[in-house]
Order: C-alpha cells, then structure tokens, then sequence
C-alpha cells in the first residue's frame, strides 16, 4: 500500500509520524543515494555511513520538515551537501594528522638534542677527570680534528706517546660510558619489572 503511495503524501504522512512512510521512502531512495555517494567517497562503508545519517536526519527532523521541491531533488541535494561535508571533515583530519606528525617529529628531535646535549656536558665532565697531558692530547685530537703527527709535534712528544695517551682516554671515556648505560638499563629493568 505505501509503495503505491507518491512522494509528496509519504512526506505528509511522514511528519504524523508514519514510520511505515519513513521505511517506504528509505527503501525508494536508499540504493539511488548509496550509488551517488560512493561515487563520491570511493569507500563503501563511508558512503553507507554518509546515506544513513541524512535518513536519520530525515526522521529526526520530520515534524518541521519543509521540502519545497521533490523528494527525490531534496534527497539528491542532501546526499550531495553531506559527501561536501564529510570531505571536508576528511580533509581537515589529515591536515590535523600530518600536522600532528610534524609536531611529534619536531618534539622527538627537539628531545634528542636535549639528550645528546646532556650527554655532551657528561662527556665535558668526564674529559676534565682526565690527567693533564692525557686530556690535552684527547682535546686536541677530537675537539680540534688535529692528527696524532701534529698533536706530537705541538706537545713536543713522540707518536707512540701521543697514541699511547689517547688510547688511556678512550679507554676511561668509554668505561665511564658502559657504567652509565648499565645504570640505565638497570633503572629501565626496575621499571618494567614495577610496571605489571
């Protein structure tokens, strides 16, 4: 009987109210919106989702409901306005989420720096323990890019003794290095274990 029925008197039945009109016209137009929206999206599930909302506005809003023109046009200006709309919010949601990923980025190497900084003054530290000449050596080889020739022949010592001082510095640096990173990891392994 309401599928006999014509648009304009499902839409005035419709806004007593008739949920039976409300199925009618969905079942007339559901498949012919469906078609234009995943035209539109190129995702079913979204076209689905587009659909769905406008007939749940439709009957949200069926006691004020104004259509001055046919329902079929009405519908088709209400999948198309909706397809804008969640374009848009889809626009808006990348742009938020790569502008989100620069943010995460510029924060993660704003944090790196801050940790190799900090790692620089410990290295400053752990240089200025070093005895006199051993330090002196190691500041001229890695803090002035000199080669051990010349690092001899400025400190008036042979090459073996440069090498030799060099050697006991990375050796000191780097035993002082391990114990840190040991005490971090067993901080990190405290941790996990008090975690759970």
């Amino acid at each position: 009987m309401y599928n006999e029925r014509s648009d304009s008197e499902l839409v005035d039945l419709l806004k007593k109210d008739d949920s039976e009109a409300f199925t009618a016209i969905y079942d007339r137009y559901w498949q012919k919106m469906l078609l234009v929206a995943k035209h539109k999206v190129d995702c079913l599930e979204d076209a689905e989702e587009i659909v769905q909302d406008i007939f749940v506005g439709l009957w949200q809003r069926r006691a004020n409901l104004e259509i001055k023109t046919a329902l079929n046009h009405y519908l088709a200006v209400a999948v198309k306005y909706a397809v804008i709309k969640w374009l848009d919010k889809q626009h808006s949601k990348q742009r938020y989420l790569k502008q989100l990923g620069k943010q995460a980025y510029v924060d993660h190497s704003t944090q790196q720096q801050l940790s190799f900084n900090e790692l620089k003054e410990q290295l400053a530290v752990w240089v200025n323990e070093l005895p006199e000449k051993c330090r002196l050596v190691y500041r001229l080889s890695r803090e002035e890019g000199l080669p051990q020739k010349k690092i001899a022949t400025v400190l008036s010592l042979s090459e073996k003794t440069v090498e030799a001082h060099l050697g006991k510095a990375t050796k000191f640096l780097k035993s002082k290095l391990a114990h840190m990173l040991t005490g971090l990891a067993f901080v990190f392994s405290w941790i996990l274990d008090n975690l759970y």
